[in-house]
């Protein structure tokens, strides 16, 4: 049976690219989405450079055919822009007629009612219209190109009960063959003992020899101050001190300390050891690409309110790092004070919004809430790094403000499952909190 793809406005903002993604199908967009996307074009944030894009790619594929009548894909798909605006008589009554996504339901109701023997599919992101279209009798389906199964996401570490004897066994060898069914370049296994949690072992997948070794970069001494409080943050700290793994990602609910730990292994590479030129830290400005506007001040005193969490562990890890080092540094004192760092231009914090279209060599970056960015923004991003540059995700799957997305089908989520058995990643999910008891308790149950 063919089948009628009915497109929505958001699966397009989202995902330019969606008119391809069904094969030997009609793919049908309503008039209506092409006015709402006209609506959105004019802006500067992904949203704008998606609407423009994808009026580019409709204008292109107009001077193959009228996109009324249909235009052929290369994936054996027809294309057709519907005039189909009037909502059918039958169900004028249930849906109100002068909204456009009940035009957008009608569209596809339209073609529902003149193709009987044809499976027509109303594909949204907004699950509201979903329900509007079931509740009529459409097939409603969400736009799925890029999710992944939250609940078998990748977590980079598995975990082995033991006895006392193996772990003592393998601290003397210090090398296992891999008899435990690690698959992915740098992947951990945390060894620990039956009714002992405290009696453990970190220790890391070697997939070109297919043996399980040591770790090599953390040796639980302080980094910038900072001791790892558990074995996932262990190995966070193995893969995120490793200059040949070029991303790293890391997912916890918040107090895991994923950002403290990103920065500083980004401060102990850039400050002390100077691996890389600069250490830039990113966040999305919510909502994600909308300029900072044409408030009073320069662009760090518009940015400061939402970079304040990166201020904040900044502050910490600077804090931790003057109590550790007692003699004095290269600045002539016992500690940096931030505003200094970058004045000197080690540091640089900046919002996403001024990413795109950079390049960044040489360079520790760190994007925090990269939960709030698209696969396609994602990529954009990724795409930045220059030559030597180390990339690190951090963010929640579980905490998105961005309407659309969610823990299947962010950005983050896809790179840790797309990327996890490339020999350049490393991620690692962490699970306890270590901010404060209460941080942990509010993050279990709230």
């Amino acid at each position: 049976m063919e089948k009628i793809y009915v497109l929505d406005t958001n699966v397009l903002i989202h995902d330019p690219n969606a008119i391809f993604a069904y094969k030997n199908a009609k793919v049908v967009i309503p008039i209506t989405v092409i006015e709402e996307i006209d609506n959105f074009k004019k802006g500067l944030d992904e949203k704008s450079r998606n609407a423009r894009h994808i009026s580019r790619l409709l204008d292109k594929l107009r001077e193959q055919n009228s996109l009324s009548k249909g235009v052929k894909l290369d994936n054996g798909s027809t294309l057709q822009v519907s005039l189909a605006h009037k909502i059918s008589d039958d169900i004028e009554d249930i849906l109100i007629t002068d909204e456009n996504d009940n035009l957008i339901i009608g569209t596809a109701y339209h073609f529902h009612k003149k193709y009987p023997d044809k499976e027509v599919i109303m594909v949204s992101k907004d699950s509201n219209v979903r329900i509007k279209a079931d509740a009529i009798g459409l097939k409603a389906a969400n736009y799925e190109q890029e999710t992944v199964n939250f609940e078998e996401l990748y977590t980079g570490i598995l975990r082995y009960e033991t006895t006392s004897e193996q772990i003592e066994e393998f601290k003397e060898k210090k090398r296992f063959e891999n008899s435990f069914g690690l698959q992915c370049y740098n992947q951990f296994i945390l060894m620990f003992e039956k009714g002992k949690f405290s009696n453990h072992i970190v220790a890391k997948y070697n997939k070109d020899e297919n043996v399980i070794i040591p770790l090599s970069y953390y040796n639980k001494n302080p980094i910038w101050g900072i001791q790892a409080l558990n074995p996932e943050q262990e190995a966070s700290f193995e893969i995120l001190l490793d200059d040949n793994i070029k991303i790293v990602s890391l997912i916890g609910i918040a107090g895991t300390g994923k950002t403290l730990l990103a920065l500083a292994a980004g401060l102990r590479k850039v400050i002390e050891e100077e691996k890389y030129t600069r250490l830039v830290v990113t966040r999305p400005i919510f909502p994600l690409g909308k300029d900072i506007g044409y408030l009073p001040g320069t662009k760090k005193e518009k940015y400061n309110p939402w970079m304040q969490p990166i201020y904040d562990n900044m502050e910490i890890l600077l804090h931790s790092h003057e109590k550790q080092k007692s003699e004095k540094n290269k600045f002539g004192k016992r500690s940096s004070s931030l505003d200094e760092f970058m004045d000197y231009g080690f540091i640089e914090l900046e919002p996403l919004t001024y990413i795109r279209g950079r390049s960044l060599p040489d360079q520790f970056m760190i994007v925090d809430e990269a939960q709030n960015l698209t696969p396609h923004e994602m990529k954009t991003i990724i795409t930045r790094a220059g030559d030597s540059t180390k990339v690190v995700l951090t963010g929640d799957p579980y905490q998105i403000d961005i309407p659309y997305l969610d823990s299947e089908s962010n950005g983050l989520s896809v790179v840790v499952e797309k990327f996890k058995d490339e020999k350049l990643s490393g991620h690692v999910t962490l699970i306890k909190g270590e901010r404060s008891v209460l941080a942990e308790m509010a993050a279990k149950y709230l």
